[in-house]
């Protein structure tokens, strides 16, 4: 079980302050713009344990309970589930919820989507790609304390540093005494009187940056690529949510896309099917020889195995799938109109008797073609 604490170097009983300062310095440390690849999930572990331990009701949760405490959004054991559910709601009507101490000017940031066209090319092999967005980061000036640089937040006078403020109010039951955010300083415990000037005290600003996406092989239209942390930062320097990139790959002059199968249709002259010959065919691989044999009829597919998409999460790639389309002649000059009346002389074919193929043989074809 991973220790919250030890993730960012505080002890169990820092403040709020130190267990933002040490956020933010594995945050710059870990960064995967700064540490490179495989800091990902080191750099996810320390914005969950801010995101648990900045906030006074999930921090209390875990410390009674752990991580186990968190995800059942109570305390473990259950055996006293509904008495503590009817306590809570209670408890939380009565004091306005604001009983769990002042609550962390810093809170995660948005999730940004961005959409990405693409070619064919790009999405069968992969590649890096520049994109520009406009995103929130963390103020340069105040570093997101959202204050003026050389002042801090101030205790709030009116609750005293708590968040919250309690009154007395007259009941069926006598006098209750409430709890609620403290008006002034919104449930925060600190005022902000002089705010950082170029944040307006929001301990962040919005800016247009370029980042790069790695596009892995495979992708298609509609598949989310997602960028933990560069989304936008939150307020208060709060942690940066994540950025999906929806890639969208546009389509090909020559090939169409069906699966991981490539598709394309080649056409060849009446003779040359006739004949049989060899084709230079210009893939995504760069040229390809293949073989059309005589007498290949118009509807035939030729499969160039492993020349398609690579495949997404597996290994190898799937087909380029070649459909050949037999040119007839619609022009002849006399001569040629000659030459394939004498053909017709020699093959017997003057008069044509077309064979008709039984319907159970047709339907037999038609229900090969659609996998049946």
């Amino acid at each position: 079980m991973k220790n919250y604490y030890d993730i960012l170097g505080v002890s169990q009983t820092a403040s709020s302050d130190e267990i933002k300062r040490a956020y933010r310095k594995l945050a710059r440390k870990l960064h995967p713009d700064v540490a490179g690849p495989g800091s990902e999930d080191e750099f996810k572990d320390v914005q969950r344990a801010y995101e648990v331990l900045s906030n006074a009701e999930k921090r209390q949760m875990y410390d009674l309970g752990g991580e186990s405490a968190l995800g059942g959004g109570g305390m473990p054991g259950g055996g006293f589930g509904g008495f503590s559910d009817f306590f809570d709601t209670f408890f939380s009507a009565a004091t306005g919820g604001a009983g769990n101490g002042p609550t962390p000017r810093g809170r995660r940031g948005q999730d940004a989507l961005v959409r990405l066209d693409i070619s064919l090319d790009e999405a069968v092999f992969g590649t890096p790609k520049d994109i520009r967005v406009d995103t929130a980061v963390v103020c340069s000036m105040c570093d997101g304390s959202c204050c003026t640089p050389g002042t801090s937040p101030m205790t709030c006078r009116t609750c005293g540093g708590r968040g919250s403020v309690q009154r007395v109010a007259r009941s069926f039951l006598g006098q209750v005494m409430t709890t609620a955010p403290c008006p002034d300083c919104r449930g925060h415990g600190t005022v902000i009187e002089t705010p950082c000037t170029e944040c307006s005290g929001d301990g962040r600003v919005r800016t247009r940056t370029t980042i790069t996406v790695d596009i892995p092989a495979g992708v298609d239209s509609g598949t989310r690529i997602r960028m933990t942390g560069r989304g936008e930062v939150g307020p208060g320097g709060g942690p940066a949510g994540d950025l999906y990139v929806e890639t969208h790959v546009m389509s090909h002059p020559v090939f169409a896309r069906q699966g991981d199968d490539l598709h394309c249709t080649l056409t060849i002259p009446m003779t040359a099917a006739a004949l049989g010959t060899v084709i230079t065919l210009e893939t995504l691989d760069g040229e390809r020889e293949f073989t059309v044999k005589a007498g290949t009829p118009g509807g035939h597919t030729e499969v160039l195995r492993g020349l398609g998409v690579t495949h997404l999460r597996a290994a190898g790639r799937g087909d380029l799938l070649v459909h050949i389309d037999v040119a007839v002649p619609t022009s002849l000059s006399s001569e040629q109109k000659e030459l394939l009346e004498r053909l017709a002389e020699l093959r017997g074919e003057e008069r044509v008797e077309p064979t008709i193929a039984p319907a159970s043989s047709v339907f037999s074809r038609l229900r090969e073609k659609i996998g049946l």
